[in-house]
């Protein structure tokens, strides 16, 4: 499940515009902490730091915290640096079931990249910009636990970029009753004038 629940702790949002460049990924470092909790954290009035993230994953869902648009601080590379300012931090929490998690941010992370036509080079750890130890979760064996998660996301991003425009069965099935189509063009507008070409070819059709 993916919740859009944007904060309103001041101290959190930067306001400043960005054009993201990176996907960050990190781990919350709290093994009782869910999504939902860290998210109401980040929005608690108490929390003062300027540290923040967009997003946050789970065993159950995905909720946005701050906009992609906006800078968020989590990288740890200073107001200005490149993880910062040109990147989208996505919190895996390290509760709950932990391979459904790992795979809930999978999906998640090949969603994003797909989305903005990103390849896997976008896909970056929190290690990468500021040499910190996080994701600690995917850490293990000399940073093996990442090489696997960006393989899965690798994976699922596959699938995601040959998936099947969901008017292909529409087209066949048509073909399939003798329709002569000569482009499919799926995602073209549709004049008026087309609208009333395809009915009456339609229309033509059925009266044969």
């Amino acid at each position: 499940m993916y919740k859009i629940q944007h904060i309103t702790n001041k101290n959190k949002l930067t306001n400043r515009k960005m054009i993201p460049e990176y996907l960050t990924i990190h781990s919350t470092s709290n093994l009782k902490s869910t999504a939902q909790n860290e998210r109401d954290n980040l929005n608690r009035e108490g929390n003062t730091t300027s540290t923040g993230f967009h997003i946050v994953v789970d065993e159950k869902e995905a909720i946005e915290c701050i906009p992609f648009d906006m800078v968020a601080y989590h990288a740890g590379d200073g107001a200005n640096g490149t993880g910062n300012t040109k990147s989208i931090g996505l919190e895996i929490c390290e509760n709950g079931n932990r391979n459904k998690t790992i795979e809930n941010a999978v999906e998640i992370s090949a969603k994003i990249l797909h989305e903005r036509n990103w390849g896997i080079d976008r896909l970056k750890r929190h290690y990468d910009w500021s040499k910190k130890n996080c994701p600690r979760i995917l850490n293990y064996n000399n940073w093996q636990g990442w090489s696997e998660f960006k393989s899965k996301v690798q994976a699922h991003l596959n699938l995601l970029i040959h998936k099947p425009h969901w008017a292909e069965t529409h087209y066949n099935n048509l073909v399939e009753k003798g329709f002569e189509i000569h482009e499919k063009r799926y995602n073209d507008n549709i004049t008026r004038g087309e609208v009333f070409a395809l009915l009456d070819r339609i229309t033509d059709k059925e009266v044969k």
